[in-house]
């Protein structure tokens, strides 16, 4: 893994967020809040917690912030500033510094001493996951939800059309530009 890798998954994390927001956004009235029985209650709660994973994490390796509050402004007005903030964190990312250890006690209590690499990683697998999850709630709604998996991101976000592996096969109908290696 190397710094390079990370600023592109975070880059693919906050894309991917983005494109679940705007489908949130365009919900109809009293779907955000209506209990689900997935994750964290409702579509809006799940999105909160995301955002709040965003939050503590970034914390814990850069510094101090006001905490978010669980409502849709707070969504669209301070997520875009944390996930420009996490890229910028992640920008300043040398090779080395993915080992340096970041001691934290965890809400549930704990101690432990992951890597930056680590969090970072948790931190996009733990978006992925509940993404997924509120695309189900969306779904369960009759609504068709954004295409926010990774291959999707090398195919719309990074650039127009198909692309290949860093090994030359073909990732789309036809092969015209690589996936980062």
């Amino acid at each position: 893994m190397t710094a390079s890798d990370l600023q592109l998954h975070i880059r693919y994390s906050a894309w991917a967020s983005q494109q679940l927001m705007d489908a949130v956004r365009a919900l109809p009235p009293g779907e955000l809040e209506r209990p689900t029985g997935i994750s964290h209650t409702s579509i809006l709660g799940t999105m909160a917690h995301l955002h709040f994973a965003d939050w503590i994490w970034y914390t814990r390796v850069a510094g101090p912030l006001d905490k978010p509050e669980p409502t849709m402004a707070w969504l669209e007005n301070e997520w875009p500033d944390l996930q420009q903030r996490w890229e910028r964190f992640v920008d300043g990312l040398s090779d080395a510094d993915l080992a340096r250890a970041i001691p934290f006690r965890s809400i549930r209590g704990y101690d432990a001493v992951p890597s930056v690499e680590q969090i970072v990683l948790h931190l996009v697998n733990h978006g992925t996951l509940h993404r997924g999850q509120v695309m189900g709630m969306i779904r369960q709604l009759g609504i068709e939800p954004p295409g926010t998996d990774l291959m999707h991101f090398y195919m719309t976000a990074m650039g127009e059309g198909p692309v290949t592996t860093s090994r030359g096969m073909a990732a789309g109908p036809t092969s015209t530009r690589r996936l980062p290696s």
